[in-house]
């Protein structure tokens, strides 16, 4: 009877064993579920790391700019007695600290970076603008791998992105990659939109070539008493600006070129933006 008994115990104990191990199986479903949720709450704190850091950004450079109006309204008080010396000291530190607001924005980032594939990756995002407008944004994925790799990006295929990362040499200065191409960006948006602007604010004048890169364009004016036409080529050799390298002028009087009224035309185009020069050049009745 002792033998059944301690029998009976031990398959009783058995059982238990095999229903507790079958209790901590957890069914490939739920498994899978907590591969999504655990996924997911990785995701949720990258996203809210990255929410904080914004946050400090912003916070950082309100504090800057509470200061900079401060100590800007105690300087005008100090100097208000209406004189030129007044007047120009207030410029002056003003100028002061807008140059160290760009910079405290310079040190604190600059651009939007993403982290991507938990963390192997980042994406940055590059915003362009032109005389206060913002205008594209582009984004550039890198592999933060032993070698970087730009793995993605939307930025024009024409654009000579990867030139700029061997001559910015990203691998050693990935920041000094970004602010090149940050520039480059920046003066290729301000060249199409000025390009835009000529072709919505003057209409008389015809574009007759221009290329996707913004760095070649060909106008053609009239001047209103001979009812000459004017070729006018600009040409953006360098392409971090927005301004032309050369400016020529071609016409079928031979003489017109170099009269001193269009000599100064061809500084004005080459030291002011194209629609702006457009405008002066049409109120000084160079142009129709």
């Amino acid at each position: 009877m002792e033998g059944e008994s301690t029998k009976g115990v031990l398959s009783h104990l058995s059982l238990l064993e095999v229903q507790a191990r079958n209790r901590n199986a957890k069914p490939p479903q739920q498994q899978n579920r907590l591969k999504e949720l655990k996924a997911t709450m990785e995701a949720l704190v990258i996203q809210r790391d990255q929410l904080k850091a914004n946050i400090e950004a912003h916070t950082c450079l309100q504090n800057l700019r509470t200061t900079m109006d401060k100590n800007t309204h105690e300087e005008e008080e100090e100097m208000d007695d209406g004189s030129e010396n007044s007047q120009l000291l207030r410029l002056m530190a003003r100028h002061t600290q807008l140059k160290e607001l760009l910079h405290a924005h310079h040190l604190i980032g600059g651009y939007d970076v993403i982290k991507t594939r938990q963390g192997k990756g980042v994406c940055v995002s590059l915003a362009t603008a032109y005389e206060g407008v913002y205008l594209d944004t582009y984004n550039v994925e890198i592999d933060l791998t032993a070698t970087l790799r730009i793995s993605r990006h939307n930025i024009p295929p024409f654009f000579p992105l990867n030139s700029l990362a061997e001559q910015s040499n990203m691998q050693k200065d990935i920041r000094a990659f970004l602010d090149d191409l940050s520039q480059h960006l920046n003066a290729f948006a301000g060249r199409k939109q000025q390009l835009k602007l000529v072709k919505e604010l003057h209409k008389s004048v015809e574009v007759m070539e221009s290329n996707a890169l913004c760095s070649i364009l060909v106008l053609m004016f009239t001047v209103p008493r001979e009812k000459t036409a004017v070729l006018c080529t600009l040409d953006y050799t360098d392409h971090t600006r927005c301004l032309p390298t050369r400016v020529s002028i071609e016409c079928e009087d031979e003489e017109l070129p170099g009269s001193p009224q269009w000599k100064k035309n061809v500084t004005l185009l080459r030291e002011t933006p194209v629609h702006k020069a457009l405008v002066t050049m049409r109120k000084m009745e160079n142009i129709v």
